[in-house]
């Protein structure tokens, strides 16, 4: 993974049957990949389980989830 990690990069994706594209810097994509890799389920089905609990923009919401799960790693070692 040497792609610069601010570089933006879309991503075609399907959520509940419907095509859409989305829009992350490559370290979020980075890391959504660990996340649903340890969750044991696609990117494309983490991204929908992002979907169903979001109230704004679906590329903000996945960048708050990456946050959030990251922190909650953090602080599993406290």
């Amino acid at each position: 993974m040497t792609d610069d990690p601010s570089r933006v990069r879309k991503r075609s994706i399907r959520i509940a049957g419907h095509a859409t594209s989305v829009s992350l810097e490559q370290a979020f994509w980075n890391r959504l990949r660990l996340i649903s890799a340890a969750r044991g389920v696609s990117i494309n089905g983490l991204i929908a389980e992002i979907d169903r609990h979001r109230t704004g923009n679906l590329s903000s919401a996945i960048r708050l989830f990456v946050l959030e799960e990251s922190d909650r790693a953090g602080s599993d070692g406290d």
